[in-house]
C-alpha cells in the first residue's frame, strides 16, 4: 500500500467519528460557521472541533472558505462526497436517537445481571 492509499476502515473511522457524523449532517445543510458548530454540537471542544474539521477538510469532505473580513470570517460546507453519505447518517443518527432509551434500559439490565 502506498503512502497515498487509506483502507476503508480509516474511510469509515473518518466519517462515523464520534463528532465528524454531527459536523457533516450541519455543513450538509449549507455553509456553516465555526462557532454555529461550536454551539450546537453538544460537548465538543474548541480544540476537537478545530482538529475534526481540519481532517475532514484534508479527507475531501468539507471545503473552508476564508472571507477578507474584520475579524476574517470561515465557513465550512460538505462536499459532493460528504453529501453522498449524508442520508444515511441522517438515517443513523435517527435511528440513534428513536432507540436510545432501549439501549439504555437494556445496559441497565445488563449491568444489573454482571453485578449479581
Amino acid at each position: 500500500m502506498t503512502e497515498d492509499e487509506c483502507t476503508a476502515r480509516e474511510v469509515l473511522d473518518r466519517v462515523g467519528g464520534k463528532w465528524s457524523i454531527a459536523i457533516i449532517v450541519a455543513a450538509a445543510l449549507g455553509p456553516v460557521r465555526f462557532t454555529e458548530l461550536e454551539r450546537s454540537i453538544d460537548g465538543i471542544s474548541r480544540r476537537m472541533l478545530a482538529l475534526t474539521l481540519r481532517n475532514l477538510e484534508r479527507d475531501g469532505l468539507l471545503t473552508r472558505t476564508v472571507y477578507p473580513t474584520v475579524p476574517p470570517r470561515v465557513e465550512y460546507v460538505a462536499t459532493d462526497l460528504a453529501r453522498e453519505i449524508y442520508d444515511a447518517l441522517v438515517t443513523l443518527t435517527t435511528w440513534a436517537e428513536r432507540h436510545r432509551a432501549e439501549i439504555a434500559a437494556a445496559r441497565a439490565a445488563y449491568d444489573r445481571r454482571a453485578v449479581s
